[in-house]
């Protein structure tokens, strides 16, 4: 098995080359083909992974390149890891959000929309790549906003596409670890879009927790210590309110207003992360490092390497696991359309990924649910076709986004920051 490895420069590269040798046996893999854009990040991760393989095993051989086309020929898997624009994008997207008194984060509101429209573009490339050079390959989405460029990718192209984020994974650890039981045993009743789920039910060997796990939550959310930054936090009473795990993004959009005024008076997450990818190529780069190092974990994307190489092992063996994937609905999440690309548990085979039907939303979430889909459609729309009037129609329909008048201001300034990098947008 090969797998190429779309993004190969990113300070994460190391986390799932860790998890790829940890199931090489069950993968047969044989090689790994990191590809990006930047030479000289690759000049640090590709020697770094190498070192790893071989301390490991050397019959799994590390190549690394910027030709997109040579990685993805013949390859089983093709994970894509990128970040158009790089660090100096996502800076701005944050910025973007503050400018107008709006949330500035990453993945959703304004700076996710803009990430999307730069991002979908290339992505529909890569697909294409697939399609002529490695059409029975799976491509497995971690590049954000996962979900909705999974979206994109569903709807315009043939590739057997499915989105993966974390986050479930942080979830399950952190459940499994306050019931102290194996998360091999723990089953979700799970439902959502990416960045936009809650955790309805929990099943530990066919046993229902949930009311534990949420009396749990609900007596750590009352004992809890303001962290430093003191970012805004769930309290018990949102908890009865929400009764469900919450995913932890939901707070910019429950919270909407305590974010703004927040992030009013704190540095941005993108100017820490640039200092901390600094710091780690240069941890990189030591010829003595043959391992992921400890100050990984700072920079985010816990149980990421997990994510990735256990759903890749799974197809591979036709195992039929349940993962937490985004994928189209096909009737999983009753009332939504078949072909939405939700986030939901699903039995993974190698032939198919079959989402588990859950029970209806309730009404407050299939409200917020229905909008932020909305809102992706639109911005696939946009991204896809060139259709200005479409991406000034998400940004207004998106629940973290301006209001009507100063959509066109917010539009206009979003133009202006990412220019040239939009694709058929400009």
């Amino acid at each position: 098995m090969k797998v190429c490895v779309v993004g190969g420069g990113s300070t994460y590269t190391p986390e799932l080359i860790e998890g790829l040798l940890c199931r090489r046996e069950e993968l047969e893999l044989h090689q790994i083909h990191l590809v990006d854009v930047d030479a000289d990040r690759l000049g640090v991760l590709g020697p770094l992974a190498r070192r790893m393989s071989e301390r490991v095993d050397d019959a799994v051989s590390v190549v690394w390149g910027t030709d997109r086309r040579a990685g993805i020929a013949n390859s089983t898997f093709v994970v894509s890891q990128m970040r158009v624009g790089g660090m100096a994008a996502r800076e701005r997207d944050e910025q973007l959000g503050r400018e107008f008194g709006l949330v500035g984060q990453e993945t959703v509101g304004v700076g996710g929309f803009a990430k999307a429209l730069r991002t979908i573009p290339v992505a529909l490339d890569i697909a294409a790549d697939i399609e002529r050079l490695a059409p029975d390959a799976t491509l497995l989405n971690f590049t954000n906003p996962a979900g909705l460029v999974t979206e994109a990718l569903c709807r315009h192209t043939d590739v057997t596409t499915i989105g993966l984020c974390n986050v479930p994974w942080t979830i399950k650890a952190s459940v499994a670890r306050a019931l102290d039981v194996d998360p091999a045993t723990v089953v979700f009743d799970y439902v959502g879009l990416n960045h936009l789920s809650w955790v309805r039910r929990v099943e530990v060997a066919g046993v229902d927790r949930t009311a534990e796990v949420l009396a749990g939550l609900r007596e750590r959310v009352v004992r809890q210590t303001p962290d430093g930054d003191g970012e805004p936090s769930w309290t018990a009473e949102a908890i009865d309110t929400i009764a469900a795990i919450p995913n932890s993004y939901l707070r910019y959009y429950y919270e909407t207003d305590a974010w703004v005024r927040h992030q009013s008076t704190r540095p941005t997450r993108a100017s820490a992360v640039m200092a901390l990818e600094e710091s780690l190529l240069e941890r990189y780069a030591d010829p003595d490092l043959t391992g992921k190092p400890a100050e990984l974990a700072e920079r985010g994307g816990a149980y990421y390497s997990e994510a990735a190489a256990a759903l890749m092992a799974d197809i591979a063996t036709d195992s039929g696991a349940i993962h937490v994937v985004n994928t189209p609905n096909h009737g999983a999440i009753p009332g939504l359309p078949g072909d939405d690309v939700v986030e939901v548990s699903a039995v993974v085979n190698a032939s198919r990924i079959e989402p588990i039907h859950v029970p209806e939303l309730r009404a407050d979430v299939d409200a917020l649910v229905r909008t932020v889909k909305d809102f992706e459609l639109l911005t696939v729309q946009a991204a896809v076709d060139g259709d200005h009037d479409a991406a000034i129609r998400a940004l207004i329909t998106n629940p973290l986004g301006p209001s009507i008048t100063r959509a066109p201001h917010v539009w206009n300034r979003l133009l202006e920051l990412n220019a040239g990098l939009l694709g058929r947008l400009g």
